[in-house]
């Protein structure tokens, strides 16, 4: 069930990419913010990359999108492409998939330095899902805002 309602949040995301130009994807919503859909991309590659790769799996890997593990930085989409952020991103859910498939069960541990403490697979899965909805929700306003089409 966890994994069924995360991978509707992913395919949501792409849901409101799906038939614009590169150019539409880095349209900013509204002055101060640098959101964007391809932004919301980016961010959610490095998402996916830090609780599944670095979190659970304890991989020593670095961001996409910057050495200083600056999260705001894969919101800067100003000269990203659709191509570039979307082959980062699906290759992130696919490493998450492995490791969450592969896992004993759901109460496997990984150390979250952040937070300064364990966490389980199961919590993980519930923060993306957390994080997916939150963004996804972004990704509605900023999808009407550039050709008026609404909905999930």
């Amino acid at each position: 069930m966890l994994r069924a309602f995360l991978d509707f949040h992913r395919a949501t995301l792409a849901m409101k990419c799906d038939g614009l130009s590169d150019e539409e994807l880095r349209r900013r919503s509204s002055p101060p913010s640098t959101l964007s859909l391809l932004g919301l991309v980016r961010h959610m590659a490095e998402v996916e990359r830090t609780w599944f790769r670095r979190v659970i799996d304890a991989e020593d890997v670095p961001l996409v999108w910057s050495d200083e593990v600056d999260y705001q930085a894969a919101y800067d989409a100003s000269t990203a492409t659709r191509s570039e952020a979307f082959a980062a991103w699906q290759a992130e859910v696919e490493h998450s998939r492995r490791i969450e498939a592969a896992a004993e069960s759901l109460d496997v541990t990984g150390h979250q330095p952040r937070w300064g403490e364990d966490v389980s697979l199961r919590l993980v899965m519930l923060h993306m899902m957390h994080e997916y909805a939150r963004h996804n929700g972004h990704a509605d306003f900023l999808r009407e805002g550039i050709d008026g089409v609404v909905g999930a």
